[in-house]
């Protein structure tokens, strides 16, 4: 391994390693804050300062124990390339160990600290931007990662169009031919030997899409790499906007707060699957759209407009496409034949 390989190897870890510690000690740390509050106003006074260093000494002893006898060893195995982690290929286990270790116990304390509030009757921290951008923004730095460690850091990289010519454009050579019949009948004559039948089936496809080459074409830049960071961001921005709604003051303070982040998590955990996997579409129908619209037809419903109506038609409009291209356009009154021309 070069010194660049090696270089780039410790940055990715040190990143992933950030990303699975920092959010839990913060999260933790204000849990911490809001049981110590607890102790204080409870009758008789407690003893907050010996609550508060327990469950930080319960943070650092959580994070100490899974780094050691699961984060490293994980990884040693991930770096051995361990047939039964990466031999498939279909799935990532880091990506699975990270939503269970880090994701799910930030969610159970934003659970937790919401209702150790409502029964106390107290209103301190609503957890509002802070940890839960910090959550959702490692899980994102956790995935760019996993996606863009394998690719190249310097140096010219693939642009979009490469990579969709490589993926989706067909050779100009034929390799496979079938009869067709022709859809104008041929006049009749004597057969040649050897002559082409002409078909309908032959078509040429460019081999290069179309290039800009005037004064401005620097703005037609495009790098495969980038690429990577805004799908990343747009794959959460859904989960985004959901954990968000949970902020606002009517929805924080009500046992909604269990919906939003149970669902929330779940759709994270399609971050497991390999992007581009046929298993990513049926996933966001069942562990996103469909639940996040009922989900937001109830806040909307008791209330009001605590969470964008954009979101809520978007979840209800990828539903009913998923359902109807993928099963109702299979039945006999959708299976008409069209013309060829």
């Amino acid at each position: 391994m070069g010194a660049g390989k090696t270089l780039k190897f410790a940055i990715c870890e040190v990143l992933q390693f950030v990303g699975l510690c920092v959010p839990l000690f913060i999260v933790m740390q204000r849990f911490a804050v809001i049981v110590s509050k607890v102790k204080d106003l409870a009758q008789p006074p407690g003893d907050s300062r010996t609550a508060y260093w327990l469950i930080v000494a319960a943070s650092v002893a959580y994070v100490t124990s899974t780094a050691l006898f699961i984060w490293v060893p994980l990884k040693y195995m991930v770096f051995q390339k361990k047939k039964f982690l990466i031999g498939r290929k279909k799935w990532r286990p880091v990506a699975l160990v990270y939503v269970i270790l880090s994701t799910l116990p930030c969610f159970a304390f934003l659970i937790a600290s919401s209702e150790v509030q409502i029964h106390n009757n107290m209103k301190h921290d609503m957890f509002m931007e802070v940890p839960v951008s910090l959550i959702l923004f490692s899980l994102i730095c956790m995935d760019v990662v996993e996606r863009i460690r394998h690719l190249r850091l310097t140096g010219r990289g693939k642009t979009s169009n490469d990579r969709d010519r490589e993926a989706e454009i067909p050779s100009t050579i034929l390799t496979h031919m079938e009869p067709v019949t022709p859809l104008n009948p041929l006049v009749p004559g004597p057969a040649v030997p050897g002559a082409a039948v002409p078909t309908s089936s032959i078509a040429a496809y460019p081999m290069s899409p179309y290039t800009y080459t005037g004064p401005l074409r620097f703005l037609c830049a495009t790098d495969a790499r980038a690429d990577v960071i805004v799908d990343s961001f747009m794959f959460w921005m859904d989960t985004v906007e959901m954990v968000r709604s949970a902020g606002h003051p009517l929805v924080y303070y009500s046992g909604w707060v269990f919906p939003i982040y149970i669902f929330s998590y779940l759709s994270c955990l399609r971050v497991v699957v390999m992007p581009h996997s046929p298993l990513l579409s049926s996933l966001g129908v069942a562990l996103q759209d469909l639940p996040f619209f009922f989900v937001r037809a109830g806040l909307v419903a008791f209330f009001g407009f605590v969470t964008p109506v954009l979101y809520m038609m978007k979840n209800l409009l990828i539903c009913l496409a998923f359902i109807y291209f993928n099963f109702m356009t299979k039945l006999r009154i959708f299976n008409t034949e069209r013309m060829v021309f």
